[in-house]
C-alpha cells in the first residue's frame, strides 16, 4: 500500500466524516426507534417512526424487524464501500469518553452564564422513570442534531463560506449564525405539545448548551456532538 493510501485509509477510519459519524450513532438510532414505540410520545424531530409504524402496519414485530434490517442494511453497506473500520469498537469507548468530557463543559459553561440554575425548573419534560427519560435522550440527541447542527447551521455555514470564505467578515457571520442556531434549538423547546412553560434562565441554560454543541460539531464532527447530547440529557434528566 503506497503512502497515500495508507493515509487515505487512516482518514477514513480514525477521521471524522460523514461514514464514520454515521457508523458511530448507528446504536443510538436504533435504541432509540427499538425504545419508543413503547412510548406514548416520540421526539418532535423524529420523522422516522411514524413512517415504519405505518409500514410495519401497526406490527411491532414487523417494526422491529425493519427498524433492524435499517440497521444491518447500513452495516452491509459500510463493508461494501470499505467503510467498516468505522465501526470498530474502540471508537464506540473513545467517542462516548469524548461525549462525557463535553457533557460536563457544557454543564459547566451553562451554569457559568448564569451563575446557578436548578435543572429541575424545565430540564425534565418526561417522568423521571430511566426507560422513557433514555428513550427520549436519544432521540433527542440524534434528530435534534440532524436538525439544528447538520441542517440549520451546517447550511448555514456552507452558504457563509460559499459567499465569504473563512475571512474576518465570514468568521464574524459564522459566529452570529451560530448564535442564531443555538436560540433557535433552545426555542424548540418551548414549542408543541411537550413544551416547557418559557422561563428565561431555562431559555439562555439551553442557549448556551446549543453553542457548545454547534462548537463541538463545528470542530469535532456529528457523532461527537450526538453522543454529548444524549449523554447529558441522560444526566439531567435522570
Amino acid at each position: 500500500m503506497s503512502d497515500a493510501a495508507a493515509t487515505a485509509d487512516e482518514n477514513a477510519t480514525t477521521g471524522s466524516n460523514v461514514w464514520t459519524d454515521l457508523g458511530l450513532t448507528l446504536p443510538i438510532f436504533l435504541l432509540y426507534h427499538l425504545g419508543v414505540v413503547f412510548l406514548p410520545v416520540r421526539n418532535a424531530a423524529d420523522p422516522v417512526t411514524g413512517e415504519l409504524k405505518a409500514l410495519a402496519n401497526q406490527s411491532l414485530p414487523l417494526y422491529a424487524s425493519l427498524t433492524v434490517a435499517i440497521g444491518a442494511a447500513f452495516v452491509l453497506l459500510m463493508s461494501l464501500i470499505g467503510k467498516a473500520g468505522a465501526l470498530q469498537l474502540w471508537r464506540f469507548g473513545v467517542v462516548a469518553i469524548e461525549g462525557v468530557a463535553y457533557a460536563i463543559v457544557m454543564r459547566i459553561a451553562g451554569h457559568y452564564a448564569l451563575d446557578s440554575i436548578p435543572l429541575a425548573n424545565g430540564a425534565s419534560l418526561l417522568s423521571p422513570d430511566t426507560f422513557p427519560a433514555v428513550v427520549m435522550s436519544l432521540g433527542a440527541g440524534f434528530y435534534e442534531e440532524i436538525l439544528f447542527r447538520v441542517g440549520l447551521f451546517g447550511s448555514g455555514a456552507w452558504v457563509i463560506k460559499t459567499m465569504e470564505g473563512w475571512g474576518p467578515t465570514g468568521i464574524a457571520l459564522l459566529v452570529g449564525w451560530a448564535v442564531c442556531a443555538a436560540l433557535a434549538f433552545s426555542g424548540w423547546h418551548h414549542i408543541g405539545p411537550l413544551a416547557d412553560a418559557f422561563d428565561m434562565r431555562v431559555f439562555v441554560y439551553r442557549t448556551v448548551c446549543g453553542l457548545v454543541l454547534t462548537a463541538i460539531f463545528a470542530f469535532r464532527g456529528f457523532a461527537p456532538a450526538v453522543w454529548t447530547h444524549v449523554l447529558y440529557d441522560v444526566w439531567a434528566m435522570g
